[in-house]
């Protein structure tokens, strides 16, 4: 057993009067983290001074009690504090330079707040009781909360769907352990080929869904801005993109899981999804193929179960060099799905070679000879060139030139 935390994702439905409380609690909270995270950067940028978090929560405690601002009342109190942390979050991990500078939050943007205590889940009922709303909203679970609610996030999707997300602290019971190793290669073509044989095919979920996705939008097109149709016509467009998220993370969902349930070490190449997307001609397939949330839950759901996950140099050729004699292929293209090694005749498949390779790579850093990305190796400066410069003056014992050796 191990400790996690875990979240359950439960639909809401709240009636007219609460939704429009719920849109009170949006904006508000909005407002606050702009408002601080404003007040920050012109603090920064006229007095060179940075304002802590200790600091806005009691400038808002003061801001409740002015009258241009009393309209904040009427929203949890905990709610637009907690946003003052997420901003707080924002900046330090600006400062780790992990993420870039904190940005303004839109009115059409992302909406959720956060309730970090006095709630209540009643699981007869199906009633979850927030602050600000005494009669409770209607809510559909459909699986029963493990552990201890650390705290609840309220959001609203573009289709106009509300959730409740409850973060558990939870005891977890994790995979037998089966002994085996294996060795994936992502792409295109294959979501995930393991050096098993096996193959998991990329769903391809824009592709399926692009057809009804382009109607709905060129529809979009046509409608006046600012119009009850045109939001309607939104909403339509939404719902498309929300069936192809759901679809695709049902995919992951189950395919990483069953890798991680059958297997105990997992080699994998350490791929800049980022960079690999800026190539313009396989972007849409890249994304689509959402390799990057493949890796993310792959690595959370490893690490619950106590399972491996060793990273290979991304620059290794791992399709190219075949895996029984390390013959390396220079001429091998994207079109070749299989070759022939002219050292010693293996026929093999493009996709289960590198597994096979990454898989061999990923072992030799377990047993200590392999190199490891994630560990920056040691640069040899290259030596100093010198060079003779003409000299000012001649040296009086002699009477010739007084060379001197100088560093570029």
């Amino acid at each position: 057993m191990k400790t996690i935390f875990r979240s359950y994702k439960f639909r809401i439905y709240p009636t007219k009067d609460q939704r429009e409380l719920l849109c009170n609690h949006f904006g508000c909270v909005r407002f606050v983290y702009n408002y601080f995270l404003d007040l920050r950067n012109k603090s920064y940028k006229e007095l060179g001074q940075n304002i802590s978090y200790f600091d806005c929560a009691a400038k808002l405690t003061k801001m409740k009690k002015e009258e241009k601002f009393s309209w904040l009342k009427d929203v949890n109190s905990q709610s637009l504090q907690h946003s003052i942390r997420h901003l707080d979050a924002a900046f330090v991990s600006f400062f780790q330079k992990r993420t870039r500078s904190p940005r303004f939050k839109k009115k059409m943007g992302p909406r959720s707040f956060v309730v970090p205590q006095r709630f209540t889940l009643d699981e007869e009922t199906s009633m979850l009781f927030l602050p600000k709303f005494k009669h409770g909203i209607k809510i559909k679970i459909h699986k029963k909360p493990k552990g201890t609610i650390g705290h609840i996030t309220v959001s609203m999707t573009p289709t106009g769907k509300y959730f409740a997300s409850f973060s558990c602290e939870q005891e977890y019971q994790q995979y037998a352990p089966t002994g085996s190793k294996i060795g994936i290669d992502v792409g295109i073509k294959d979501l995930a080929v393991l050096s098993d044989g096996t193959k998991y095919r990329n769903p391809r979920t824009f592709k399926s869904f692009f057809r009804e996705l382009k109607f709905e939008q060129r529809q979009l097109s046509k409608k006046v801005k600012g119009s009850k149709s045109r939001e309607r016509q939104r909403v339509k467009v939404a719902r498309v993109h929300e069936k192809i998220t759901n679809v695709r993370h049902d995919i992951l969902h189950k395919v990483t899981t069953n890798i991680v349930k059958n297997h105990d070490v997992i080699c994998i190449e350490d791929l800049a999804v980022i960079n690999m997307i800026k190539n313009h001609k396989l972007v849409q397939a890249l994304s689509d193929a959402s390799i990057g949330t493949f890796f993310r839950m792959l690595n959370y759901k490893a690490e619950w179960s106590d399972k491996t996950v060793v990273k290979i140099n991304r620059f290794y050729p791992s399709s190219k060099n075949c895996h029984v004699c390390n013959t390396l292929k220079q001429d091998l293209t994207l079109k070749d799905r299989s070759w022939t090694c002219l050292s010693c005749g293996t026929e093999h498949d493009r996709d289960i070679n590198a597994a096979l390779n990454i898989l061999d790579q990923g072992l030799k850093i377990l047993s200590g000879f392999g190199t490891n990305p994630d560990v920056k190796q040691k640069q040899v400066e290259p030596p100093k060139k010198y060079s003779l410069r003409k000299p000012k003056d001649f040296c009086k014992e002699t009477g010739a030139m007084k060379p001197e050796i100088t560093s570029l």
